[in-house]
């Protein structure tokens, strides 16, 4: 028996893929949302998907038709979260706990 070994001298560098190639036109992601729970903040919140709970200004001002006052926010609400490189906003203090 000898080892033969595979012979790949014929193959192309490349890729190769049965997908569609993505257009340059793609439609802009859907933005993210978040239910309101039971004890959140806008700034617990921030916290969790900015890491930065001074981040709390950018969620308030993507729901201002929804949040009236920043320290209200309540259970069930919906609220949109902003990719943080949409606003250069941010704030010292805290948001108000649900």
């Amino acid at each position: 028996m000898t080892d033969k070994k595979p012979d790949f001298s014929n193959v192309v560098g490349g890729s190769s893929s049965t997908a569609d190639a993505p257009t340059s036109s793609a439609a802009p992601a859907a933005p993210r949302t978040y239910v309101v729970q039971k004890g959140d903040s806008l700034s617990k919140i921030a916290g969790t998907f900015y890491g930065s709970t001074k981040n709390w200004r950018l969620i308030y001002d993507a729901n201002r038709d929804r949040i009236k006052d920043p320290d209200l926010i309540q259970p069930g609400w919906k609220l949109t979260i902003p990719d943080p490189d949409e606003s250069d906003g941010g704030g010292d203090d805290q948001g108000g706990v649900a």
